[in-house]
Parts: C-alpha cells; sequence; structure tokens
C-alpha cells in the first residue's frame, strides 16, 4: 500500500471505528433497558437481585466466545464484567426508588455538605424522603441545596418534625450533638456514620437510656460507592432495639450486607481494618518519598504487585488528613495496629539480615495459611 492509499485509508478506518463505539454504546443501552425489567420482575417475585452462578455462566460463555474470535478472554470479561456492575447499580437504584421506604417521611442530615453526609443525602432522597441538611458552610443568606434537599442553619428548630436524624459529623461535633438530642428527645431514629466509636460509646448509651431511638451505624465504603452488593453497613446495638431494627432496614432494599457488631468490639476490629491498611499504604507513600525517585519514574517500571500497591496508595494520600489522623489518633485500640505493623517489618528485616531463608520462608507459609479460609468454599 502507497502512502497515498495509507492517508485515504485511515480517515476511513477511523469513522468505521467511531461508528463500531457508537453501536457499542447504543447496545450497551439497551442492555440497560433490558437489564431494568429484569429487576421488576425479580422484585415481583422476591428473588435476589444478584445472581452468582448466573454471573459466572455469562463470563464463562464470554471468555469462550472471544477466544474463538482471537480476542484476549480477559480483555472480553472485563469489558462484560463493568457492564454487569453498571447493570447490578441500575436494579439495586431503581428497587430502592420502587420501595417507597421513605415516602411521607422526613430526614435531616446533620453534616450534609460533607462526602459522606452527601451520600446519605442522596441515599435517603432516592427512598423518598423529604430530606433537611445542616451543615456549619451553610449561611442562611447564602442558600443553597444538595440535590432535592432543603438546607438550613437551623436543625434544632426541624429535630422534633423528623423520622431519621444522620449525624454525618467528626465524632467530637456528634457528642456534642447527641448531648443536645437527648434534651430535645425527638421521636426519630438518630444514629452517628463515624468510623471511631470510642468517644461516642457512652454518650450513645446515656442517650439509649433516656429512650432517645438511637444506635450506631459505619459504612464500610466511600462516599463515592454506587453499587452497594459486597460492601458492608455495620449496625451496633448500644440499648434500643427498635433503632437497630429501623437502621437495618434502611438497606434492606440494596444488596448491601449488615452486620450486627458490639460497639465495644468496633474499634479493635477497626484498627485493622482501616487503621492499618490505612498505614500500610502511607508507610508505601512515605518511603517511596524518601527515597527521592520520582514517582512517575517508577509508575513507568511498574510492576503488577507495585502497579496494584501505587493505586490503592493514590487513593489513600488523596482522602482528608484530618479525618485519616482521627483514625489513627482516636482510635484507642489503635497502637494494637501500628505495634503489628512495626513487628511484622523487624521480622522480615531479621529474617533477610539473617541470610537464611528458612525464616523468611517460615513467614510466608504463615501468610498462606491465615488467609487460607478466604479461598475456601
Amino acid at each position: 500500500m502507497s502512502d497515498q492509499d495509507k492517508q485515504e485509508a485511515l480517515p476511513r478506518l477511523r469513522d468505521a471505528l467511531d461508528d463500531i463505539d457508537r453501536q457499542l454504546v447504543a447496545l450497551a443501552a439497551e442492555r440497560q433497558k433490558l437489564v431494568s425489567k429484569i429487576g421488576e420482575i425479580k422484585a415481583a417475585d422476591g428473588r435476589p437481585l444478584r445472581d452468582f452462578k448466573r454471573e459466572r455462566e455469562v463470563l464463562d460463555g464470554v471468555r469462550r466466545q472471544a477466544e474463538a474470535l482471537g480476542i484476549e478472554p480477559e480483555v472480553a470479561e472485563d469489558l462484560v464484567r463493568r457492564l454487569i456492575e453498571a447493570s447490578l447499580t441500575v436494579q439495586e437504584q431503581d428497587q430502592v426508588k420502587r420501595a417507597h421506604r421513605g415516602m411521607g417521611k422526613h430526614a435531616l442530615v446533620i453534616g450534609g455538605a460533607g462526602r459522606l453526609g452527601q451520600w446519605f443525602v442522596n441515599f435517603l432522597d432516592a427512598q423518598g424522603f423529604r430530606v433537611t441538611v445542616s451543615d456549619p458552610i451553610y449561611q442562611s443568606d447564602h442558600p443553597w441545596v444538595i440535590g432535592a434537599a432543603q438546607c438550613t442553619d437551623r436543625w434544632e428548630d426541624l429535630a422534633s418534625d423528623q423520622d431519621v436524624i444522620v449525624l454525618a459529623t467528626p465524632p467530637g461535633i456528634s457528642q456534642q450533638l447527641l448531648e443536645t438530642l437527648s434534651k430535645k428527645m425527638p421521636t426519630a431514629l438518630v444514629f452517628d456514620v463515624a468510623s471511631i466509636k470510642s468517644p461516642l460509646i457512652d454518650t450513645l448509651r446515656v442517650a439509649a437510656q433516656k429512650n432517645l431511638k438511637i444506635c450506631s451505624v459505619h459504612p464500610m465504603f466511600g462516599p463515592s460507592t454506587q453499587l452497594l452488593s459486597g460492601r458492608h453497613v455495620l449496625v451496633m446495638d448500644v440499648g434500643n432495639k427498635a433503632a437497630m431494627s429501623e437502621a437495618i432496614a434502611l438497606f434492606s432494599d440494596t444488596m448491601a450486607q449488615t452486620v450486627v457488631l458490639p460497639i465495644e468490639s468496633h474499634d479493635r476490629l477497626m484498627a485493622l481494618v482501616l487503621g492499618l491498611s490505612h498505614l500500610i499504604n502511607l508507610a508505601f507513600v512515605t518511603a517511596l518519598t524518601q527515597t527521592g525517585v520520582p514517582a512517575d519514574e517508577l509508575a513507568k517500571l511498574s510492576s503488577t504487585t507495585f502497579g496494584r500497591q501505587l493505586e490503592i496508595a493514590q487513593d489513600v494520600v488523596n482522602e482528608s488528613p484530618v479525618l485519616y489522623y482521627e483514625i489513627q489518633k482516636l482510635n484507642t485500640q489503635g497502637e494494637l495496629a501500628r505495634e503489628a505493623l512495626s513487628q511484622a517489618i523487624d521480622l522480615l528485616g531479621q529474617a533477610v539480615a539473617a541470610e537464611d531463608s528458612t525464616q523468611f520462608v517460615e513467614l510466608m507459609h504463615r501468610g498462606q495459611q491465615y488467609l487460607q479460609s478466604l479461598t475456601t468454599d
């Protein structure tokens, strides 16, 4: 093919490629319509939205087709897996809306301008609640809205008219709010969503003893989360069973898994689930920073493991430094994670310094045994 033929062919090929891309998008849209209809039938029959066996059959079929067509099976599976997740998100959101759980009810989200607060605003709004937001950044002479929510700087005047009150505020502020609510005694379901519970336990229990309908909740996902399938919501009893039941019911139309947890156990577990994972990623970035080697230079040479670790670490360091400091500082069980990490680094360093693979291999074998339960049916 001559240079002129190549120059003439290139625009035609690009146009053809653009046309295929448009068809793919159109087919994806058509797929979503079918998914919504399937979701309606499942809901009417009381069937779960997610069918893991069916998903595996679909993905296996896609891999076989890809191999037959000369396409990398991993590429085809990744494409369809993303479509499945998008479909599940649509089905879940449709189910939440169909349930009308909050229809005719009112909800107040204190701290609703924050990222997690906004998530709860949207979540409650989708259920049909009439949502009001109160946040320190609100000023009465500068009205603002979050979605369909109304905003106020006088939440105390509205507390008695609410069915749900969410405290999406830092632990210190939540404690003050709980003390105020204990005096006002609204009939609403009240719960905090703090990631650290130690500073709140006594105040929560006192509020429950005063017959405030209160419990404690911890969503184990970030505010950008849309699909709740595979996500966990921790719910803790502080002395009011009715509050527990109502809080769990708020998530019953989603695919989230609610886990009932003793509130006294929360911070010890979070020291590992949150504190340790944060520490590892922050230590990873801090170590790289101290070497002086530019991140982009390392990324160009990235292995699979390094690339995955770098991606996670990038997400962590872009979160709120103040929040992450509070997760470390306010957790009275935080030393558990820091000591465990320090000891682990020492053990690995000693194993290498000994110039004997036995210690190093033993540490890896212990890790394999510890994680074995995650891969067994």
